[in-house]
């Protein structure tokens, strides 16, 4: 299957989880993947490099090219965009994937994890798109997906972790207006959520992580939903907010007993839905 050949995808934070499974998905179907990542070396707590990836990848019957980035870096990200068209020709998709995670309330964030959550998710996700859109606007059926939740503003999305909140809703407000922004260049700009708990390293070490790990889902049905977002037809498929549920549904998929981690254990709805 070859859907994606010849295509070029440019994945945020791609080293693990739910950007290394949207990779390996989109590489079976013959895509170039470009894992930017900063894990460059083997982490206990984090599993995975950006090497280890990109050989899956390969085997999987994609093109890989592993690059170091770290999305606070303008200069790190222009020069990862341009690698990138330099080694495959262009840049076909984007996944704004990367992203920080802190849980704590008001009076306990420190503000270095305050910063660190918008400069990421935030700064990040806008900088990228910024130097992929120009090439971009050159691609056959150029997408941009934001791994962020639909826009939801009730207080109890926002009273427990205003500062996570605000960042990951900063992410789709991009969303809406990029999308719009970008309509006349024919470029589909949207985000995916999933409807539970995905298990990825960012859940398992949190406080009581491996209880929510079994609550939870695998990362490959956020992949599966963005393989089929991301072959609609980009002038017809911008400016939504899908869950990915949702997305498996149109497509005739309710069969979703294989994705859980535990089939035994009742799943957890993620938040902001």
């Amino acid at each position: 299957m070859t859907y994606f050949k010849n295509k070029t995808v440019f994945i945020t934070g791609a080293s693990r989880g739910i950007g290394k499974a949207i990779a390996l998905k989109l590489a079976q179907q013959g895509a170039s993947v470009v894992i930017a990542a900063k894990t460059s070396e083997a982490n206990p707590k984090l599993p995975g490099t950006i090497y280890t990836v990109a050989e899956e990848v390969e085997l999987a019957g994609g093109k890989a090219l592993p690059l170091v980035v770290d999305i606070r870096s303008e200069e790190m990200v222009k020069k990862a965009v341009e690698t990138s068209v330099k080694e495959f020709g262009g840049i076909d998709i984007l996944i704004n994937n990367a992203s920080a995670l802190n849980t704590s309330g008001t009076l306990d964030l420190e503000m270095k994890r305050f910063d660190l959550m918008h400069q990421i998710n935030v700064r990040g996700t806008f900088m990228v798109s910024q130097k992929c859109i120009p090439h971009l606007k050159k691609a056959k059926n150029p997408h941009i997906l934001n791994l962020s939740p639909p826009l939801n503003f009730q207080a109890k999305w926002f009273a427990p972790h205003v500062a996570y909140s605000i960042s990951k809703f900063n992410m789709s407000l991009l969303v809406l207006g990029m999308a719009e922004e970008f309509k006349q260049d024919g470029i589909g700009i949207n985000a995916l959520w999933p409807r539970t708990l995905i298990a990825t390293s960012a859940v398992a070490n949190l406080i009581a992580g491996e209880q929510l790990m079994k609550k939870a889902r695998t990362p490959q049905i956020v992949a599966d939903a963005a393989y089929f977002i991301l072959r609609r037809n980009s002038k017809d498929c911008t400016g939504n907010f899908f869950i990915d549920e949702d997305v498996l549904e149109k497509e005739g998929i309710t069969e979703l007993d294989g994705y859980a981690v535990d089939p035994k254990s009742s799943l957890r709805q993620d938040i902001f839905l």
